[in-house]
Parts: structure tokens; sequence; C-alpha cells
């Protein structure tokens, strides 16, 4: 993995140069429990945002580095964020350009909505790069960082009803599991520690629990499941704990 992250880091630094900021890494790679379907998670500091030329050639290399590492298709996540949206994700949005599993590298408007992930950048994140996070994110505190989960997990109750396939719905399990660990703990934790943790916690929901992190490992090797007959249980579940986080004080 450290050869593997050197050589994104050059390969950023031959595309940028001197507008490559700071690299930085948090995910499950550094919060624990990294497996064969985790993803690795990055953000580059920019000096501004980028240009069409900028993009055009992160592009190539993102599809290079795939092309020489299969192994990792659909299995990374870099967001490309300037200092001054950094600065200001709290009231105003800010291009950001995007590269993430199921989603090709892309132009995004972000604001507030990131500040999950810029609270675990600047609390646990590993510098790669350039300054230490806490210099180019000012302080987020747990509660602004649990009131943004809550956000967060409102929508869920409409979310869940387009997850028809099975990854989605692991998905969707697993994510009201670290949004349930978060709310409780002030910290983000990875898709199975929270889920272990949760099955504890709620142990009338332990099987579906189980299954989604089952489910989670099937999607990479193709195991087949059978999705409909899952869909009713994982709504029920993303209801029933997002009532929960919800009513939480």
């Amino acid at each position: 993995m450290n050869a593997l992250l050197d050589l994104l880091r050059e390969n950023l630094q031959t595309v940028l140069g001197a507008r490559l900021v700071g690299l930085y890494l948090y995910g499950s790679l550094v919060a624990g429990d990294f497996d064969a379907v985790s993803d690795i998670d990055l953000l580059a500091a920019t000096s501004g945002e980028l240009d069409a030329a900028a993009f055009d050639a992160l592009d190539r290399m993102q599809r290079d580095f795939v092309a020489q590492h299969p192994q990792w298709h659909d299995r990374i996540e870099i967001v490309y964020l300037s200092l001054q949206a950094l600065r200001t994700f709290r009231t105003q949005t800010s291009r950001v350009a995007v590269i993430s599993p199921g989603e090709p590298f892309h132009f995004k408007e972000a604001g507030r909505e990131w500040l999950m992930n810029w609270y675990i950048v600047r609390e646990q994140g590993v510098t790669l790069l350039g300054p230490p996070p806490e210099t180019l994110i000012d302080p987020i505190s747990t509660d602004e960082f649990i009131q943004v989960v809550k956000e967060h997990v409102e929508s869920w109750d409409k979310w869940v009803l387009d997850l028809r396939d099975t990854p989605g719905q692991a998905y969707a399990i697993l994510t009201l599991c670290r949004a349930l660990y978060a709310c409780q703990h002030g910290q983000q934790a990875s898709k199975r520690r929270a889920a272990l943790w949760t099955a504890e916690a709620l142990p009338e929901w332990s099987e579906t629990i189980q299954n989604a992190l089952r489910w989670r490992q099937e999607s990479r090797t193709g195991i087949p499941t059978n999705p409909e007959a899952t869909v009713a249980e994982t709504q029920r579940f993303v209801q029933a704990v997002r009532a929960r986080i919800l009513t939480q004080p």
C-alpha cells in the first residue's frame, strides 16, 4: 500500500506541480478494517480550482493508473478541492472535482454537506504531502459533525426506496450503522467496526447487518444474490435506525 500511495502521489505531483498543496489519506485505510473491497480515500488540496487542461490531464492519469493496476478499478476516491473552498465550505458551495467508486471523474458543487469528510480528514487524516490538514481546515466541533450526519440521514427515507440492487442495499445498511455510531461516539468508524457495534447495540437487527457485511464482500466476487427478497427488510432497517438517530438529543 505504501508503494501504491507513493505512486499516486508522484503521479499527482507530475500533473499538478506546485498547484498540489497537500495530499491527505483518510477512510478505512486510516481508521482500520481495510480489506479486499475497501476504497482508497484521498483529499488533494490545490492552490486554486482545476481548469479544463488540468482536469483532462488528471483524467488521463487516473485512467492509466487503473489500466496498470486493474485490481483498483472502481476502488479509488480522490477529491480535488481548492484551499479557498476548504476555508469557505460552511458558507458557500465551490466546484470540486471527484473520482469515486461508481462514478466517472467529474465536477460537482460541494458545500457544507461535505463537512463530515473534512472533519475526518482534519481529525484522522494522514499527510502524504504538504502541511498538516488542520492548518488548511478550520476547527470543526463534534456537535457540528453530528448535526451534519443527522442532516444527511434525514433524507435516507426517500433514497432507500430506489435501492433495488444488493450492493445498494448493503451500502444503505452500513451507512446507517456508521451514522448511528457517529452520533453515539462523535467520530467516524470503518463500515465493519460500526456494523459490528450496531449489531451488538441492536441485536434485533444483527442478522440484517451481518447479511449486509456479506453482501458487501459478494459485490466484488460476483456471488449471486436475490436483491428483491431483501428490499423490504433493508427499508425497514433504514427507517428504524433513521428514526433512532433523528430522535436522539
